[in-house]
């Protein structure tokens, strides 16, 4: 039968406006956003043109990131997001991985130490084993010691911004604010390739929780304790919920971290879940009672901001109020 309604005529096509087009003028989506022909964006290292309503994108293999932040919060290299406190030296990832002979290039450990009275967990210290040579980051600064055994992994290290970076000739990258958040970036050379807390690179999120010895786990605190470098550590045993043993704290924790999901990054929303990150935020500040409640505030907001940025989504939030910096110092 007949329904009454609006069609393009032949050869043309709707460009979702209400509008008919010529194929060449097709517009095309992406995050709910309407991109003419010809329009680039840029998603992950790649750059993608708009074209008869297709996107047609470059293929060039990007580096991984894993985000290690506040009160251990853990984003690894595919995209899983949990929480593990636990307070000891942990394989945050390494390339020796498999069988016991295997000869790895690097390995990167964190170190948590308690940070407040609830028990949570902040990444305090970063050890960064290249070859022969071990760097220490802890106290805003590095060191180096040279070892005995291993081969020689140049590498360099550069202030920028906030951040320290240091990078490996072995594609290698370590990006560490100086404080509780470091980004662990690696060459697509790794994929599958390597284990630890930030999981194996092989684009696949859900057999990340694989433990030191192989086998796959559901649960972090068990996936955690098996990458704990010394066996003296106590396991961790609960989740702790910070909130809950300070409950004084918790409305002051959801009203500062209502940024994250209020007006200031309203464009990041269809990009990047905010959930998760406002979660941690308010964690992070119920947890941090024996001072830099700020600190770890403002660390878990721009953690938020950061993943915004890689989605092309970038968000000024910071005000003389809310985690002020002083660029000149910086700059």
């Amino acid at each position: 039968e007949c329904v009454s309604g609006c069609v393009c005529p032949k050869g043309l096509f709707d460009d979702g406006k209400g509008g008919c087009v010529e194929e060449k003028d097709c517009p095309c989506i992406h995050n709910n956003q309407w991109y003419s022909p010809g329009q680039k964006i840029t998603v992950d290292c790649n750059t993608c043109t708009c074209q008869k309503g297709v996107w047609s994108c470059t293929e060039d293999v990007c580096y991984g990131t894993c985000m290690i932040y506040g009160s251990g919060h853990y984003i690894t290299f595919d995209g899983k997001f949990y929480d593990f406190d636990g307070s000891c030296e942990y394989v945050a990832i390494q390339d020796f991985c498999g069988d016991k002979n295997s000869t790895g290039s690097f390995s990167i450990i964190t170190e948590n130490v308690p940070c407040g009275t609830t028990g949570v967990t902040c990444s305090k210290a970063i050890k960064m084993f290249l070859g022969k040579t071990e760097l220490k980051l802890e106290n805003k600064e590095y060191k180096e010691i040279q070892r005995d055994i291993g081969d020689d992994v140049h590498y360099w290290n550069r202030t920028v911004g906030l951040y320290l970076v240091i990078e490996a000739s072995n594609g290698v990258m370590l990006i560490w604010d100086k404080k509780t958040t470091v980004f662990i970036k690696l060459s697509p050379d790794y994929k599958g390739k390597v284990c630890g807390l930030c999981g194996n690179f092989d684009d696949k999120s859900n057999n990340d929780f694989t433990t030191r010895s192989g086998l796959q786990e559901t649960n972090a605190l068990k996936f955690g304790n098996s990458w704990k470098q010394s066996s003296m550590c106590p396991d961790v045993t609960q989740e702790i919920k910070p909130c809950d043993v300070k409950p004084h704290r918790k409305s002051w924790a959801e009203k500062e971290c209502s940024i994250i999901r209020s007006e200031v990054f309203k464009i990041c929303h269809s990009k990047v879940d905010p959930i998760p990150f406002y979660e941690a935020c308010v964690h992070d500040a119920c947890s941090c009672d024996s001072g830099g409640d700020c600190e770890c505030f403002c660390s878990a907001v721009a953690a938020y901001a950061q993943e915004c940025t890689k989605a092309q989504a970038c968000v000024f939030w910071r005000t003389p109020d809310i985690c002020p910096i002083f660029c000149d110092y910086y700059n």
